[in-house]
């Protein structure tokens, strides 16, 4: 998202008014304002239905949220992708393909980024209430520190993917998936891999997660 999603705005119009221009990276504001909604919205409205469905005390189980936030992670995919390939579909209908900006306004991000802060809503504090309620007694700082690994982790398999894809799409002198500039590219078909990769990481987890056992919390009351 840091990179690609930029990447991205970075070719759509930027201009509020005439005058007044958007960075394309303060967009992901609107990624912190995904968790800052969402995090109300899932206090208030989701957990009290949640808890009639499920009959969990918390609404969902520490697994359950981690599932919905991956699945949610999905479609934010599925929506960067779409708004790509519209975006290529004017740039070829119009010979835009060296044109700094298409005439198609940089807020039309604004739902991918909310997607994926409303996916950590889930998914981050499910996983950090795993990592921690789940962890033996005497491990529970080692555990916590590992979860916060699995970012570090999560960026170098993104960059080693980033180039893998540049490296098999640029072969026989073809422009590749991710060129320079993207208007020659098919950043929608990487996004279209992100979507699948992110689709098969959510079976794979539930498959995983449907095999789990809770560890018994035994929970001692203040006096």
């Amino acid at each position: 998202m840091s990179a690609l999603f930029i990447l991205q705005g970075n070719r759509m119009d930027p201009h509020i008014g005439p005058n007044f221009k958007v960075p394309s990276a303060s967009i992901s504001i609107f990624n912190a304002l995904g968790v800052i909604i969402g995090t109300p919205i899932y206090g208030w409205l989701i957990i009290p239905y949640a808890k009639k469905l499920t009959g969990h005390e918390q609404g969902f189980t520490e697994l359950q949220r981690i599932g919905v936030g991956l699945a949610i992670s999905v479609i934010s995919m599925v929506s960067a992708g779409s708004l790509e390939l519209f975006r290529l579909n004017i740039v070829r209908k119009y010979d835009f393909y060296d044109t700094k900006f298409v005439p198609m306004s940089l807020f039309w991000q604004v739902p991918q980024y909310f997607l994926v802060g409303f996916a950590e809503v889930f998914a981050m504090v499910g996983k950090s209430e795993f990592f921690y309620n789940q962890a033996p007694d005497a491990m529970r700082s080692l555990c916590s520190a590992l979860e916060l690994s699995t970012f570090a982790l999560g960026n170098y398999l993104s960059s080693l993917l980033v180039t893998i894809v540049t490296n098999v799409t640029t072969r026989n002198g073809s422009t590749g998936w991710i060129p320079e500039n993207i208007n020659r590219g098919h950043l929608d078909y990487f996004f279209g891999l992100l979507a699948l990769l992110s689709f098969a990481n959510f079976i794979v987890f539930v498959c995983i997660a449907k095999c789990y056992r809770y560890k018994t919390v035994i929970r001692h009351d203040a006096t």
